[in-house]
C-alpha cells in the first residue's frame, strides 16, 4: 500500500487552557482531495497552521511529504503550498509583482499564465487592495500553486468567489490532483466537500469524529432515506395511509415526502398504495442524506432529531 504523504499521530495542540485539538490522528495518501471539516472552533485552522509549519504541536507526531513541518520549514516550503483564509500582502503591491516575488521565493520563473487563467490579466498591474475579494481570493490561489507543490492546502478557498470563479477552481483543483497534487480542503460548504473529496475528516470540539468517504459517513447515522412521490390526482398527499419503515412524512411542492429507514420496504409499499387508489405515478425521487445533513447530525446534541429537520428543509 501506497505510504501517507501526510501522517498525523496523537497531534494536541493548546492555548492556555483552551484544548484546540485534542489528540487527533489522521492520513492522507498522494493524490487525494481530503477534506477538513467542522463547525467554527473545531480545531480545522490550528491543524492547518501546525501541518504548514505556521505553529508548533504541543505533542504528537506530523509528516508532511517526508518532512516535519516544526523541525524542517525551509524544506517544507517548496513542497506545499498555501491559500490562507485572508491574504497577507502589502496593499501596493500587484499581482504581477506578487507573482514575481512568490517565484522567486521558490525558485521558480513566474506564471504569468496562471494570472491569466484566473481572470487577473487586466489586473495585472493593479494594488492588491484595490482588488475585490474575488479577484484576491484568486491570486492567492495562483501563488500558492506557481510552483507546482506536492501538497496544497486551502483553507475555505471559495469564500468570496462568484459562481464562475468557484466552477474554474474546482477545475483546476481537479487537474492537479491528476498531476498527482495532494490537497487538503478545509471548508464550511459542506456540497463542496461532498462533491469533490475523496475522504472527509470531522472535527468537533478539537477531537475527531469520524473519518471516511463522504458516501461512507453520509450512509451511517440516523440512515433516513428521503422518497418523494407525486401523482396525478395526488392521493398520497390526501391519504395518511401506513407506510413501511417510514418515521415522518410531509407534503411539500406538491409531493408527499416520506423519511425512511429502509426503503426497500417503503418504496413498494408506496407505488402499491398509488395503483390501489387507481392513481398515476408522475415522479418518485430517492435521495440519500447529504453530507450536510450527516455533519449536522454529527455535530448536534440531539442528533436525532436535528437528523430529521434537517431533511424536512
Amino acid at each position: 500500500m501506497t505510504q501517507p504523504i501526510i501522517n498525523v499521530t496523537n497531534f494536541r495542540k493548546a492555548y492556555g487552557n483552551f484544548v484546540a485539538v485534542d489528540n487527533i490522528s489522521f492520513a492522507v495518501q498522494p493524490g487525494e482531495i481530503f477534506g477538513l471539516l467542522g463547525p467554527n472552533g473545531a480545531g480545522k485552522t490550528t491543524t492547518l497552521e501546525c501541518l504548514e509549519g505556521l505553529r508548533q504541536p504541543d505533542s504528537g507526531t506530523l509528516q508532511v511529504a517526508g518532512t516535519d513541518p516544526a523541525k524542517e520549514p525551509h524544506k517544507l516550503r517548496h513542497v506545499v503550498g498555501v491559500q490562507l483564509q485572508a491574504a497577507g500582502m502589502p496593499e501596493a503591491m500587484t499581482p504581477e509583482e506578487a507573482m514575481r516575488f512568490f517565484c522567486a521565493y521558490h525558485g521558480v520563473a513566474p506564471r504569468f499564465d496562471l494570472l491569466d487563467r484566473f481572470g487577473l490579466t487586466a489586473k495585472r498591474k493593479t494594488q492588491f487592495h484595490e482588488l475585490s475579494t474575488g479577484q484576491q481570493r484568486r491570486l492567492s490561489l495562483a501563488l500558492a500553486i506557481a510552483h507546482e507543490p506536492q501538497v496544497l492546502f486551502l483553507d475555505e478557498p471559495t469564500a468570496g468567489l462568484d459562481v464562475a470563479s468557484r466552477t474554474e477552481l474546482h477545475a483546476v483543483m481537479h487537474e492537479l490532483q491528476a498531476n498527482g497534487t495532494t490537497i487538503i480542503l478545509a471548508t464550511h460548504d459542506m456540497a463542496e466537500a461532498e462533491q469533490l473529496s475523496d475522504r472527509v475528516a470531522i472535527l468537533l470540539n478539537g477531537r475527531l469524529v469520524t473519518t471516511g468517504t463522504p458516501l461512507e459517513i453520509t450512509s451511517t447515522g440516523a440512515g433516513l432515506t428521503k422518497v418523494s412521490v407525486r401523482t396525478k390526482a395526488s392521493i398520497l398527499q390526501h391519504n395518511h395511509c401506513t407506510i413501511p419503515a417510514v418515521q415522518q412524512c410531509l407534503v411539500k411542492d406538491n409531493y408527499a415526502i416520506y423519511f425512511s429507514q429502509d426503503i426497500a420496504q417503503t418504496v413498494p409499499a408506496l407505488i402499491a398504495a398509488v395503483q390501489e387508489q387507481a392513481d398515476e405515478l408522475i415522479d418518485l425521487r430517492v435521495e440519500r442524506p447529504s453530507l450536510e445533513e450527516r455533519f449536522l447530525e454529527l455535530t448536534s446534541e440531539d442528533n436525532g432529531s436535528l437528523g430529521i429537520q434537517a431533511r424536512d428543509a
